[in-house]
């Protein structure tokens, strides 16, 4: 028994930004988007989950490859394009985190509001109860991150991220022996001729397994540990770490996806638009294959997922904001000197996010489709950059990535664009 545990406190050990990775990507893509396309396809977009993972894989790569190249995140790789590719990265996120943050913090309220049973809370709507949940969660997320930092998420990632994954596959397995089997209830097959099944694809893939733009945080997250350590991983180390939280969250997608195809896909029940609701739906998919002693244990599981989710965004958005000013004005922004920074745009980042919860917030839905459509459309962009950085000829040539994965990238930006071409065309 001894050995075993050593085995996998030493397995465990060797991870680090890879899990972080996963933890900002088992969210509103896994447990929204994937139960969501398998209750209205079935299995027919089990492929699409494996397609864009082809297509984004060298991107997601780019950002630990780089740190284990250089000691550094991938940000300096921007800037020795030009300070302009600092200011499209930086500005494309500051246009967009409050949407995003906001989309992933509500559907963590609505776990925390079905759990707890929270609904009739101060006999608001339930637009203000997520609101106000919302902003609870905000603030215990920067409490935690204003007090610990790179080392607490780490450290919580690895025993949330373990408990999903047992719980997630053992309910797949269950169902694949024991199923409800609706489908005499009539189906639908995803249709390229059909409009409003393209504009479903573009959001599910949106975030599938997540926005590009993590590739920067994973980076930044990698030079983080190594500041910790007092030591830069190797690349080895680095692309082991990061594929095991890549292979891993392809693999829970599809759990998800199976889950939505088994239990809701024929039933003639759709997904509620609302936060609260749609928790109580998915939670009751889990106690319906496994039964209701694994309801608490799942319960947990998913809460931790999206909080996990919450406050790994919470904590990149102003990490790589003051990063970024900090090469664009090295006098002026000292990052790593005043610390005030971080603090200062972690509470912006808040209150914009509480800004679109209290008084432009649509329903849960709408909000993840918002948010998952504008990084569908914007993943070529952050891509471009990403391979640029990459093969710089300031890279050592030992770890600048060959001609093959530079055919790969060539291929994967070609599908991009023309995925976003369409889509914008298409609306």
């Amino acid at each position: 028994m001894t050995i075993y545990k050593n085995l996998i406190n030493g397995f465990l050990t060797k991870l680090g930004p890879g899990l972080l990775y996963a933890g900002a990507a088992v969210g509103v893509s896994h447990l929204v988007q994937s139960t969501r396309a398998g209750s209205m396809f079935g299995f027919d977009l089990l492929i699409a989950i494996l397609i864009i993972h082809l297509i984004k894989y060298p991107f997601f790569e780019f950002g630990p490859r780089y740190t284990a190249a250089t000691g550094k995140n991938i940000l300096h790789g921007y800037q020795k394009l030009g300070d302009w590719a600092i200011w499209v990265y930086l500005l494309m996120t500051i246009a967009t985190m409050f949407i995003v943050q906001a989309a992933v913090t509500v559907v963590t309220a609505g776990l925390f509001t079905h759990i707890f049973g929270l609904e009739e809370l101060g006999g608001h709507t339930p637009q203000m109860v997520a609101a106000i949940i919302s902003s609870l969660v905000l603030i215990l997320c920067f409490t935690l991150l204003a007090s610990g930092r790179y080392v607490l998420l780490d450290r919580l990632i690895k025993i949330i991220i373990l408990v999903l994954s047992i719980t997630s596959i053992t309910a797949v397995v269950a169902l694949l022996f024991d199923n409800p089997g609706h489908y005499s209830n009539g189906v639908t097959h995803f249709d390229m001729t059909d409009a409003a099944h393209l504009l479903f694809l573009a959001a599910f893939l949106g975030w599938m397994p997540a926005p590009v733009e993590i590739s920067v945080w994973h980076s930044v997250w990698s030079e983080s540990k190594n500041e910790t350590e007092g030591k830069v991983t190797s690349m080895k180390e680095a692309l082991f770490d990061f594929r095991v939280g890549f292979i891993g969250t392809a693999f829970l997608a599809m759990c998800f996806l199976t889950l939505g195809a088994l239990v809701m896909y024929g039933s003639g029940v759709e997904f509620a638009p609302g936060g609260a609701a749609f928790a109580e739906q998915l939670l009751d998919m889990y106690k319906q294959a496994l039964g209701d002693w694994a309801y608490p244990i799942v319960a947990i599981a998913a809460l931790t997922t999206m909080f996990s989710t919450t406050l790994t965004l919470l904590d990149a958005f102003p990490r790589t904001i003051s990063m970024s000013l900090e090469l664009i004005s090295p006098h002026r922004f000292q990052h790593r000197i005043n610390k005030s920074i971080y603090i200062i745009w972690l509470l912006i980042t808040i209150a914009g996010t509480l800004s679109l919860l209290f008084f432009f917030m649509p329903s849960m839905s709408d909000m993840v489709k918002v948010a998952t459509v504008i990084a569908f459309v914007a993943a070529p962009i952050l891509a471009t950059l990403n391979t640029l950085a990459m093969f710089d000829k300031s890279i050592p040539e030992p770890y600048r990535p060959g001609k093959l994965m530079l055919a790969w990238c060539i291929s994967g930006l070609t599908a991009l664009i023309s995925c976003s071409v369409g889509y914008l065309w298409l609306m």
